[in-house]
Order: structure tokens, then C-alpha cells, then sequence
């Protein structure tokens, strides 16, 4: 086994984050607004293998240049945005939402002078409804509708190793659709499908067939046809319930 990535103590990776932080404010001095950890180690829930992940917030006007590298035990990736650009970042709405607000929100402060992580945590929970519902209509036209048109494409064309992959995008998809729905974010990507099965709002077919892409049930090809067949008729129905329409009636030019 490769000696590397390493295994670090919560301690080390806090102590490194302090060298790091302590450096960056000697280089910009007054031109950082803040300085945060967030993803796993924000949270106190990160592994001995777990990279370190820090917003670095500048003035506007001042730009600060990211960085991703491996140093010593430590995989680092330092995010850097100017004020304006992190807060606008932290209201916009897609289908990735549910995804990536935490980083948002889950900041572990480490220099914050004036509370800025605060208030920027405050802002993903105040998209609009619509914004939410149009986010929702695009997703569904740009990806379930398609991943489902290949399955059936796979299907009858009697590629059945296809479907696997195919119902991992599905429940995958679906699952980013459930947190934007629920108007909740998912803690990583590592717990998204066990978070999405305890929200409320979801459609028939997904609990099954995200059990199965958990546990790596995937090898009687006619089930998993049939599940993602299933979860196709339960996620029109919840658009339906939601009062979503993705389907035009006319040109829309």
C-alpha cells in the first residue's frame, strides 16, 4: 500500500490551518475579511485521511489567488473570493444547491473579525420559491429526462451493463432534486443518499433504488431496469404534486 495520503489527528490538521492562516495574514494583512475551514473538518466529522478545505475572503478590489496542493501530511485547497463574489456565490440557486450551501453555511471560523462568516451562512436559506422551482424544471429537462431516455435506449438495445451506470445518475440526480425541494443542503457527499431518504418531501421509486445503488445491489439488470422505470413514474408524479410543468406546449420561439 502507497504510504501516502497520510493519516492526521484532527490536532495536526488544526495546527497546520493556524501556520496557514497565520502566514496569509502576514501576506494581505488588512485585505482578508476571513479566513474559515468548512467541508468535513468544519463539521468535527472529518477522517484521518480527510483533505483541509478554507475559505479565504478578501476586500473587493483585491484579489488573492487560490491554491490546491499536497504539503507535508496535508492535502489543502485554499478557496479564495472577494466579499461581493462569495456572498453573490452564496444566493444563487442550481441544481448543485443542496450540495455545495454547506460550504456556506458550515464555516468553521478561524479569523473573523467583523462576523463576516455570520452573515454569509444566512444567505443560501434565502433563495426565493421561484427560484427554486425554476432551478428544479431545468435540472429535470437537462438531466433526469435524458439519463432516462438512455436507460430505455440501453435497454432495448440489450446493453445491460449500462443500467448500473445509469441508475446511479438517476437516484444521484433525483437526490439533488430532494434537497433542493426540501429546501435542506446535504452535510458531504459521502451521506447525500442516507440525508435524502429521511427528508420529507420525495418521489415513489427513489427510496428502493437508492437503497440498492448503496449497497451495491446492482446485478439483476431487470430489477434495476424496472426501479428506475419506477422512480421515472414517481418523479413525474412529484413534479405534478409540486405543481412543476417541464413540458412545453408550444415552441418556445
Amino acid at each position: 500500500m502507497m504510504p501516502f495520503p497520510v493519516s492526521t489527528s484532527r490536532e495536526e490538521k488544526l495546527q497546520i490551518v493556524k501556520v496557514i492562516k497565520d502566514k496569509l495574514l502576514n501576506l494581505h494583512g488588512d485585505d482578508i475579511v476571513g479566513i474559515g475551514i468548512y467541508g468535513s473538518t468544519a463539521l468535527g466529522k472529518e477522517g484521518p485521511f480527510s483533505d483541509i478545505e478554507m475559505h479565504v475572503v478578501s476586500r473587493d478590489g483585491v484579489q488573492i489567488k487560490g491554491q490546491e496542493f499536497i504539503y507535508d501530511k496535508f492535502k489543502i485547497e485554499i478557496s479564495t473570493m472577494q466579499e461581493n463574489e462569495i456572498l453573490s456565490q452564496a444566493m444563487e440557486v442550481d441544481d448543485s444547491w443542496a450540495i455545495k450551501a454547506g460550504v456556506f453555511i458550515n464555516i468553521l471560523p478561524i479569523y473573523d473579525p467583523g462576523h463576516f462568516f455570520e452573515r454569509l451562512s444566512k444567505l443560501p436559506f434565502q433563495v426565493s420559491e421561484d427560484a427554486v422551482r425554476s432551478a428544479m424544471r431545468e435540472f429535470m429537462i437537462w438531466e433526469p429526462y435524458e439519463t432516462i431516455g438512455k436507460i430505455r435506449n440501453n435497454y432495448i438495445a440489450g446493453n445491460l451493463n449500462y443500467l448500473p451506470l445509469g441508475a446511479k445518475d438517476l437516484s444521484w440526480q433525483t437526490a439533488k432534486l430532494i434537497g433542493l425541494a426540501n429546501r435542506q443542503f446535504y452535510c458531504t457527499r459521502a451521506t447525500t443518499y442516507e440525508e435524502s431518504l429521511k427528508m420529507k418531501s420525495k418521489p415513489f421509486g427513489y427510496e428502493e433504488l437508492a437503497i440498492c445503488v448503496m449497497e451495491g445491489k446492482l446485478s439483476d439488470k431487470e430489477h434495476i431496469y424496472q426501479l428506475c422505470e419506477n422512480l421515472w413514474t414517481g418523479l413525474n408524479d412529484w413534479y405534478k404534486e409540486l405543481g412543476i410543468e417541464y413540458i412545453s406546449t408550444e415552441l418556445p420561439f
